[in-house]
């Protein structure tokens, strides 16, 4: 079995003045930081898709879908082994463009683990509880560990203060949220290998 473990990291915001920008960054650092981890991020600005419209259901779909922008996405969620949603909470759940791009693929997601970095009211609870969901049905694992924000830590950044400085006091939920996706993408791994 490939050692290498491929992660991607989603922004799941595409606003302007975002947030998720600066933790993904961050968390992209300390996966970085593992041995045998490719990490990128996956913006999904760089992905203009259309809202979900086609004929034919991801999962039975009998030929990819033909927009340039969702043949690429798919194309990346393919390659990861693992993957690290970053997602706000907007108006208790998660943002539209993220729900979109979780709807264009089904196979790609199957049989992988995922982890998810929250923030904003309660705590961003409320977007990663659906999220859960979500991706159960995709046939993903989403992992127990997950790291969520409070306002505050948007108020601070926004402020001008070094993200660094901003996040230290989640280092070590992020050690954990790593360690324990990084077990669940080698064991996923190796089952899909069989």
């Amino acid at each position: 079995m490939n050692k290498k473990r491929s992660v991607k990291v989603i922004l799941g915001s595409t606003r302007d003045g975002r947030f998720s920008d600066k933790p993904a960054a961050w968390m992209l650092e300390h996966l970085k930081a593992v041995e045998n981890v490719d990490a990128e991020i996956l913006d999904l600005r760089e992905y203009p898709m259309p809202f979900f419209a086609e004929k034919e259901t991801p999962g039975h779909k009998s030929k990819p879908y033909e927009h340039p922008a969702v043949a690429a996405w798919t194309a990346k969620i393919a390659e990861g082994d693992a993957f690290v949603i970053i997602a706000p909470e907007y108006n208790h759940g998660y943002p539209a463009v993220l729900k979109n791009a979780l709807d264009y693929v089904y196979q790609e997601w199957n049989n992988k683990p995922v982890a998810f970095v929250s923030y904003g009211s309660a705590l961003g609870a409320r977007s990663v509880e659906q999220l859960r969901e979500v991706a159960v049905e995709l046939q993903m694992t989403p992992i127990r560990n997950a790291l969520h924000m409070p306002y505050d830590v948007l108020v601070a950044a926004g402020k001008g203060e070094a993200i660094h400085d901003v996040l230290a006091p989640y280092v070590g939920r992020a050690q954990g949220l790593i360690t324990q996706l990084l077990w669940w993408t080698d064991a996923l791994k190796a089952a899909r290998a069989q």
